[in-house]
């Protein structure tokens, strides 16, 4: 499925079924799950922490994270490739290595790398899917975790296997647990795309109910006003 289809074609599809239904006959693409927190996470330490996400399409795991407490800011990006391909166009022919990704930074004593972790899995995305995310398929959607060192590694990788091991989910866990090679930001108008178009079609399909399972499940996480990206390359 392309690019143009997935965010350009399903736009409008979703569009026209809104217009002629209303928007209560539209649901969810994904519904969130229940799991529980890693039994293994980080001791809280103080400064800021970064995290690389990447769980299919940038702007609902970016809205996700922005609206979680103890995050400084999330910016959507590329990690996975090389900085000469980190184009959006480019990334979308699905040849780069990139992912689509977010970039986290956290206040660890506020909230842990455990607890984003159990925030991906359970409603920023579906981590049994194999190289796709509801309508975008490419391994520029994989689910994958970057880790910046040993310690976020063996949480990561402890959370996924206790997680395989309870099967919370139908299918096992298909994230993959890379080191972080770089981060590329993505392009202006890809920054705060959830906050700045609530009712762009994809974006209420696809998104938005992410934010609410996010202030269901997770009320002592959620903040109402996201943070956003102020600055971000053109």
């Amino acid at each position: 499925m392309s690019i143009s289809f997935s965010r350009g074609s399903l736009a409008a599809l979703l569009a026209v079924t809104v217009l002629s239904f209303g928007p209560g006959t539209v649901n969810a693409a994904e519904d969130a799950v229940v799991i529980p927190p890693p039994a293994v996470d980080e001791a809280a330490s103080s400064g800021t922490e970064t995290a690389i996400f990447a769980g299919g399409c940038f702007w609902g795991v970016q809205g996700v994270f922005q609206h979680v407490k103890g995050v400084e800011s999330a910016v959507s990006g590329y990690a996975g490739g090389d900085a000469g391909t980190a184009q959006y166009e480019t990334v979308s022919t699905g040849s780069t290595g990139h992912a689509e990704s977010v970039q986290v930074r956290f206040d660890p004593k506020q909230v842990s790398y455990g607890r984003l972790l159990q925030i991906f899995f359970s409603v920023a995305h579906n981590p049994t899917q194999l190289n796709f995310q509801g309508p975008d398929q490419g391994t520029q959607y994989r689910s994958a975790l970057f880790v910046s060192d040993p310690e976020q590694r063996k949480v990561a990788e402890s959370y996924i296997s206790q997680l395989d091991k309870a099967h919370v989910f139908p299918q096992p866990i298909v994230t993959k647990v890379t080191e972080t090679t770089g981060f590329y930001p993505a392009e202006a108008y890809h920054q705060n795309f959830l906050t700045l178009n609530p009712n762009y079609p994809y974006i209420v399909y696809n998104d938005l109910p992410k934010i609410e399972n996010l202030k269901s499940l997770f009320p002592a996480d959620y903040r109402s006003q996201p943070v956003l990206v102020r600055k971000a390359k053109g």
